[in-house]
């Protein structure tokens, strides 16, 4: 039976969101944009006006803004964003249980089941159009096809408000004169190394020999081509599919530059109160740590190590990339920006070797008071406890002092919601 995949994508979300919640806000050029104070001062969404003066997510306000003299610039609200997202997804689920999020705005859905309830993929598409618009006031732009590749690139196609069908027995007409950037799989890197040699559509990306793109970009060649000739067969997740978590990061562009080692550990140990609060979340351990800095001509570095003994402890998972900083940094510049990631994430109760060199009485202490510092800032709250070193004034943006609460509310709520 052939498929029938609709891609859904939540027209500039962030912006969408912020009109629903002030509707004076609808069609005037707007950017919802991080505190400038705290030097998060980028784009991170736009309205369709502020879109059409050339405003461009990830540019510095001040850019955006000589594009646009008149845009209205506003912080972003986070709770909002998911709640919309969580409801958005209770009218798919109406339809269908196989759906895939690709972030809070996006999503796959198989309905091939539903097309005897429903009517056809085309027909779903529409109702799902009209229900989001009157029912939560938000636009999305839907691609139908018969794999979850041509049915994201249609969504892409014709934005906002608007649907697009790529059926099998036109696929090739549809699809080869698009540049091959536009192919869900493709970003700048891939697209600029299938250029150097003269692939630069979809068409062309088809009719390479497999063997050639296999040679160059190894298994991931095989996927590229297989994707531009319609071979994806990839399905569609379950609604309540757990997705592998292979690291979790938390980064912060600080409020001044860091000028010394002290300076560095305490924003290093306040990303981690977070990374371990969401391993716990997630019940995963790490096996290894990666740090990424970024100075003050926004150059990056990054190191990265295995753990002998996984660990969810932030003290711990702090330590090693502090050490990691240390080894590695020349303080040429001072540093701009933090990144701590836990890597090679396994789960927390995976079957453990120990060795006779583990202190496995200080691991068990250690564990027993992580329990008990999580079990209370669940519930009172991050600040209700924390590393002493913290407290008063932190170069970060979300410093325990500023709405790490809400933060801690937010990811709780998302593991109850979306267990994927």
């Amino acid at each position: 039976m052939e498929r029938t995949i609709l891609h859904c994508d939540m027209n500039n979300f962030y912006a969408s969101c912020e009109c629903a919640l002030d509707p004076s806000l609808y069609g005037k050029p707007i950017a919802v944009c991080g505190s400038q104070e705290e030097r998060h001062g980028i784009v991170l969404a736009k309205s369709e006006s502020a879109k059409a003066c050339g405003v461009k997510t990830g540019e510095a306000i001040w850019q955006a803004k000589q594009k646009c003299p008149g845009l209205l610039v506003v912080p972003p609200h986070y709770d909002l964003y998911l709640q919309y997202s969580k409801l958005a997804r209770e009218i798919y689920a109406e339809y269908t249980d196989l759906i895939e999020p690709m972030g809070l705005d996006e999503v796959w859905l198989d309905v091939t089941g539903s097309r005897l309830l429903f009517g056809d993929g085309m027909t779903i598409a529409e109702t799902l159009r009209q229900r989001i618009k009157q029912e939560l006031g938000l636009t999305i732009s839907v691609g139908v096809s018969f794999n979850k590749i041509f049915a994201k690139l249609g969504s892409d196609m014709k934005k906002p408000d608007a649907i697009t069908h790529i059926p099998r027995e036109r696929f090739r007409e549809i699809t080869r004169p698009l540049p091959v950037g536009e192919l869900f799989g493709v970003g700048r890197a891939t697209e600029k190394a299938l250029a150097a040699f003269g692939v630069d559509t979809i068409g062309r990306l088809a009719d390479t020999p497999l063997s050639v793109l296999e040679y160059k970009f190894g298994k991931n060649g095989r996927t590229l081509w297989q994707n531009a000739n319609g071979e994806d067969h990839t399905p569609v997740a379950p609604m309540d599919a757990a997705l592998p978590m292979k690291s979790a990061g938390h980064g912060t562009t600080t409020s001044r530059d860091l000028e010394n080692e002290a300076e560095v550990w305490r924003v290093m140990l306040q990303l981690t109160q977070d990374l371990g609060h969401r391993l716990r979340l997630y019940g995963k351990q790490a096996w290894g740590v990666s740090v990424s800095i970024r100075d003050a001509n926004l150059s990056w570095k990054q190191w990265q190590e295995k753990l002998s003994f996984p660990t969810q402890n932030a003290g711990k998972l702090a330590e090693v990339a502090f050490a990691l900083f240390r080894r590695g940094y020349r303080w040429h510049l001072p540093v701009r920006s933090v990144t701590v990631t836990a890597i090679d994430l396994k789960e927390q109760d995976a079957p453990l070797q120990m060795d006779l060199f583990t202190d496995t009485v200080a691991l068990e202490r250690q564990e027993r008071l992580d329990v008990c510092v999580e079990s209370i800032r669940n519930r009172f709250g991050a600040t209700a406890i924390h590393p002493a070193i913290l407290c008063g004034d932190l170069p970060t943006g979300d410093g325990v002092e500023k709405g790490d609460d809400n933060a801690w509310a937010i990811m709780n709520r998302m593991k109850h919601d979306y267990s994927s």
